[in-house]
């Protein structure tokens, strides 16, 4: 079931912003190691530093899915969803 705010965190929310950056270095990864040159396709280093980005953003949308966000929530952060 979806939140009452939905589109609202679509269009605020750092860690939908976040996901959706992800998303685009996830389907470029195999985009530009398929139009790389052989030595960085074959590199170790370039491999791991790209999934290494990779992981660093989604742990950054993890953060931001945690961060008070008052724009969005409102006077609902802080209380426990009974109360609000």
């Amino acid at each position: 079931m979806l939140v009452h705010n939905w589109r609202q965190i679509i269009a605020r929310a750092w860690s939908v912003r976040i996901m959706v950056f992800l998303l685009l270095i996830i389907i470029a990864e195999p985009v530009y190691l398929f139009f790389a040159a052989e030595w960085v396709a074959k590199s170790f280093y370039v491999r791991l530093g790209m999934s290494a980005f990779t992981g660093v953003i989604a742990a950054a949308a993890i953060v931001a899915r945690l961060v008070l966000q008052q724009k969005i929530s409102g006077e609902l952060n802080g209380k426990p969803p009974s109360e609000g």
